[in-house]
C-alpha cells in the first residue's frame, strides 16, 4: 500500500496530491501536462526542488517526510522508476547495464538474477550488445529489466512501452503483471492511453492539472473515456 502526501512546484505549475493506492496495480490517467511524470518522479526521489511538504510511505514504511526532514534519495532500493527514455549507460554492454548496482551478489546469483530479469522483459537475446545497437523498443526492455534487478518493493513506470507496437506492449504487461503479483511488487503506471488501464484492470487515478479528481477501477473513472473510444470504433 502506498500513501502519499505531495504538494510541489515546478514553475508556474503546482501538483497536490494526498491519496493511497491500496492496489497491487495503479494506473495515472490524464492529459499531457497533467502533472504524471512529476509525481513519479517526485515519488522515485528523483525531483526533490520546490517542495512545500511531502510525506510518502510504502506499507507502512516511512520513505519520506517534510516535517522531520526525511527525504527520498535516487536509487532508494524501495523504488524503481522506467520512463520513456530508458537512459542506458552507453558504454556498457546489455549485462553489464542490467548488473549495475547489484551488489552484495556473488557472480552466480549476479549472472542469474540478470538473465531472470532480461527473460522476463523479453531481451534474453540482447546480452552482448550495447545501447547504440538496439532499438527504442528494445532499449525499453532492458530498462524494464535494469529497474527490477536490484528488488524494487514498488515499480514506477512512465509510459515505458511507448516504442513497441500494441501487441508487444500488451505482452509484455500481461507478462509483468504475473511476475509483480508472485513477488509482491506494487506498480504505478503513468499514462495518457486508456487501453493501458483496461487491459490490466487496473484501480485508476484520475489526474488533471496537478491533482487526483477521481480514484477507482478503471470501468468507473473512465467510463466517458471508455464510450469515446468505442464511438470512435464504430464504423461510418
Amino acid at each position: 500500500m502506498l500513501d502519499l502526501m505531495l504538494d510541489a512546484r515546478r514553475g508556474s505549475f503546482r501538483l497536490q496530491v494526498e491519496c493511497c493506492f491500496a492496489s497491487e496495480w495503479t494506473v495515472i490517467f490524464g492529459p499531457s501536462g497533467a502533472g504524471k511524470s512529476t509525481l513519479l518522479r517526485l515519488l522515485a526521489g528523483l525531483d526533490r526542488g520546490n517542495i512545500d511538504r511531502s510525506r510518502i510511505a510504502l506499507d507502512a514504511r516511512l520513505l519520506s517526510d517534510s516535517a522531520t526532514g526525511l527525504g527520498l534519495k535516487p536509487g532508494n532500493r524501495q523504488t524503481a522508476l522506467v520512463a520513456q527514455q530508458p537512459a542506458l549507460f552507453p558504454h556498457l554492454s546489455v549485462t553489464s547495464n542490467v548488473a549495475y548496482g547489484l551488489n552484495g551478489l556473488d557472480r552466480g546469483s549476479r549472472a542469474a538474477r540478470v538473465e531472470e530479469m532480461l527473460d522476463l522483459a523479453g531481451a534474453a537475446h540482447l546480452v552482448n550488445r550495447r545501447p547504440r545497437d538496439l532499438s527504442g523498443g528494445e532499449a525499453q526492455r532492458v530498462a524494464l529489466a535494469r529497474a527490477l534487478a536490484p528488488g524494487a518493493r514498488l515499480l514506477l513506470l512512465d509510459e515505458p512501452f511507448s516504442a513497441l507496437d500494441g501487441a508487444a506492449s500488451d505482452a509484455l504487461l500481461d507478462r509483468l503483471q504475473h511476475w509483480l503479483r508472485e513477488h509482491n511488487v506494487q506498480a504505478v503506471l503513468a499514462t495518457h492511453d486508456a487501453t493501458d488501464a483496461f487491459s490490466t484492470g487496473a484501480e485508476v487515478a484520475l489526474l488533471r492539472e496537478g491533482r487526483v479528481v477521481a480514484q477507482g477501477p478503471a470501468a468507473e473513472v473512465l467510463a466517458a473515456e471508455r464510450d469515446r473510444l468505442q464511438r470512435r470504433l464504430k464504423p461510418v
